[in-house]
């Protein structure tokens, strides 16, 4: 694939595959009759069998067929491309290790992951006091030596990199929360409501 059709993918509004033209109402008569003459044939020559039909065209009928999306399914990690990206059928929020990032608390959402976050954000406060006291100390003589302050970055880094990924984790459980706050909200508005319909009727009679 060059790289005019790699931009086209790429494009938040692409445009339509070349091959639609393909999808015209004699094509597809020719296909839906090919399928009637020969029902089990994964391969048919269409040339032979449409033969009284006229304008056959010279590319498989066939690929004008839906995708079998059984077959995608059976797939372990099933996913499917579309404009160049790639989204898997079941919906899954990878974990920081298969992102390649460094995982300090379980992966497992079973154990709690409480006491890891803890020391997780202690090692953040330390790793900032020392990083504070590194900038104090003087530049190392040689270039090949990165300075210390780097590497108490690249470490504060790691850390904050598993703090979002654990609050990531936890938006499934927020989103649920959320919903049924609001939905108890909406159902005490109706029972009030309702207890104002009820002593209006009261007033009435």
């Amino acid at each position: 694939m060059d790289t005019e059709d790699t931009t086209e993918l790429r494009n938040p509004f692409p445009s339509p595959p070349s091959h639609y033209t393909k999808y015209t109402s004699h094509n597809l008569s020719l296909l839906k009759l090919l399928r009637e003459r020969a029902p089990d044939d994964p391969n048919p020559n269409q040339h032979e069998i449409l033969k009284d039909q006229s304008d056959v065209p010279d590319w498989p009928l066939v690929q004008l067929e839906k995708p079998r999306v059984d077959w995608i399914l059976e797939e372990p990690d099933a996913y499917y491309e579309v404009y160049g990206d790639r989204w898997f059928v079941k919906e899954k929020i990878p974990s920081l290790a298969e992102l390649g990032g460094n995982q300090l608390y379980p992966a497992d959402p079973a154990i709690d992951r409480r006491p890891a976050l803890r020391s997780i954000l202690r090692s953040i406060l330390v790793a900032h006091s020392s990083l504070m006291g590194s900038l104090l100390t003087p530049p190392p003589t040689s270039a090949e030596v990165p300075p210390e302050w780097q590497r108490h970055v690249e470490w504060i880094n790691v850390l904050s990199q598993n703090l979002m990924a654990a609050a990531n984790d936890l938006r499934p459980v927020q989103a649920r929360g959320n919903l049924e706050a609001m939905m108890r909200r909406q159902l005490e508005l109706r029972k009030e409501e309702t207890k104002q319909l009820h002593e209006c009727v009261i007033q009435l009679c």
